[in-house]
């Protein structure tokens, strides 16, 4: 294991962990909401989206040793018109609408600390940072209709 690949991984599980403690209201306390169908399937596929993605990172990492790094990743990314239309796709969706999309739209639902998947979404995968923010609104909406809201006449 490269000392990179413990950075990245250390700042993933941090930035996990981040999304969890900001949000443990969600978790714990006076309201226990169980797991849904829907909340675990986000979680698996977060989970098999991360599982696949170090993967792949490993041996990238192993076989360009040195040159892993985010730029030249990122370069790689756009080697042929195939890839770059996907990879285009990919830039656009992690850095432009994933941090408005959770940000906006977590603020929206009551999910604290929303911008923290973007974060999520550089040190683990895309994927995973998705399903996360998805498996978290899935457990929000719950927690908001068991929760009466407090009157603003009060």
């Amino acid at each position: 294991m490269t000392s990179s690949l413990v950075f990245f991984g250390i700042l993933g599980v941090i930035s996990t962990a981040a999304a969890f403690w900001g949000n443990r209201h969600l978790f714990g306390g006076r309201v226990r909401l169980g797991i849904t169908p829907l909340e675990g399937l986000y979680y698996a596929i977060g989970l098999c989206s991360l599982g696949l993605g170090w993967y792949f990172n490993v041996r990238y990492t192993y076989t360009y040793g040195h040159h892993a790094n985010y730029w030249n990743y990122t370069k790689m990314l756009f080697s042929n018109w195939a890839a770059d239309s996907a990879a285009q796709d990919y830039v656009i969706v992690n850095v432009v609408l994933l941090p408005l999309w959770t940000i906006v739209d977590g603020r929206r639902r009551g999910l604290r600390v929303a911008w923290i998947f973007f974060v999520m979404s550089l040190f683990t995968s895309l994927a995973f940072s998705v399903a996360m923010f998805l498996a978290f609104i899935e457990r929000q909406l719950r927690y908001n209709r068991a929760v009466p809201a407090s009157s603003s006449t009060a």
